[in-house]
């Protein structure tokens, strides 16, 4: 039994060196200064979701449908956003109407009527003064009573003090709101207009926008579905600039430089041309096999080399998934 394990191990380590090596498509030196390797197209992926819970009214591409950058994906809705925004509005309206209010003081209407209220507690205030004189002056001569002379006095302390509060209120009405208080309201009318840009966006969020230009690969959400916040709705391609990964030999790597030029032939396509660059390079080596089982395999290190393209003609030939050989310039130091 052990020979036969034995044996079923190496041939699954066999099998696995040589997947493993077709799939990190390891770069061998070309001639001259250009360095060959080959990688499979990847792109980058977009997960367009929604921000909050809502219910899926309709999903407008369909899964390979190619958008721009804008367009209308996915349309949602919530059963409380328009009654919310009404409200907000609504409050809105009410802290700006008090501030206006505050900030135009009192009408001319009410100051008048606080000034006969004062005028009039002026004249029972000289009235009740001129009974306590008339009440004193017959008290020193023994006519009334102790009684009606404090209850003269009384009279004339409370007239006394409500013109004084008359007064005060004229005072106050021509003043004006204090200016905490107007400012308490201003506070209270940005508080009440942020609240409804809040309710605003939220219902602008219920519409999903293509992020960028790029093909639908993914469609997961159909009319009538509630999402949760986050949950992907569509995943987008961007096709515009698909990108390899290549695996250069540690011998050539310093020949490999960022911005660096590149070439792609697919397959499909052996003589047309894609303009690539450089534009990443592993700082971290990988073994190449990555099951390194001998010690020569363990010396043959590779660095991950990251080439863009672009499609000038924009003839969607830079599918994902399709094997591409690409040659990068690198010349000698």
């Amino acid at each position: 039994m052990r020979p036969r394990r034995a044996l079923s191990f190496f041939s699954h380590s066999a099998a696995l060196t040589t997947v493993l090596a077709l799939s990190l498509a390891n770069c061998r030196r070309g001639e001259g200064d250009v360095i060959e390797g080959t990688g499979t197209l990847e792109v980058v992926e977009v997960d367009v979701a929604p921000m909050t819970p809502a219910r899926v009214l309709r999903v407008w591409p369909q899964e390979g449908d190619t958008v721009r950058e804008g367009d209308t994906l996915v349309s949602l809705t919530q059963s409380t956003v328009r009654a919310d925004v009404d409200a907000r509005r609504a409050r809105v309206a009410s802290a700006e109407a008090q501030l206006r209010d505050l900030e135009a003081g009192a009408r001319p209407a009410e100051i008048n009527r606080a000034e006969a209220d004062l005028r009039a507690a002026e004249s029972e205030a000289a009235r009740a003064a001129q009974d306590l004189e008339r009440v004193s002056a017959l008290a020193q001569s023994g006519t009334v009573s102790v009684q009606q002379l404090d209850a003269a006095k009384n009279a004339a302390a409370l007239a006394a003090a409500r013109r004084d509060a008359a007064r005060d209120a004229v005072r106050l009405l021509r003043e004006g709101a204090r200016r905490e208080r107007v400012a308490a309201a201003r506070a209270e009318v940005e508080n009440a207009r942020a609240a409804l840009a809040a309710a605003v966006q939220t219902a602008a969020d219920l519409v999903l926008f293509a992020p960028v230009s790029g093909t639908v690969m993914v469609r997961n959400a159909e009319p009538g579905e509630v999402l949760g916040a986050g949950m992907t709705a569509l995943t987008l391609g961007e096709t515009a600039r698909p990108y390899v990964r290549i695996y250069v030999n540690q011998h050539a790597l310093p020949r490999v430089r960022l911005g660096a030029r590149a070439d792609g032939v697919l397959d499909g396509l052996p003589d047309r041309h894609f303009r690539g660059q450089v534009v990443a390079i592993n700082s971290k080596a990988e073994f190449t096999p990555r099951v390194a089982l001998t010690e020569e395999e363990r010396a043959d290190l590779v660095f991950g080399v990251k080439v863009t393209f672009v499609d000038s003609s924009a003839t969607g030939a830079l599918k994902p998934g399709l094997p591409i050989t690409v040659r990068i310039a690198a010349p000698a130091p």
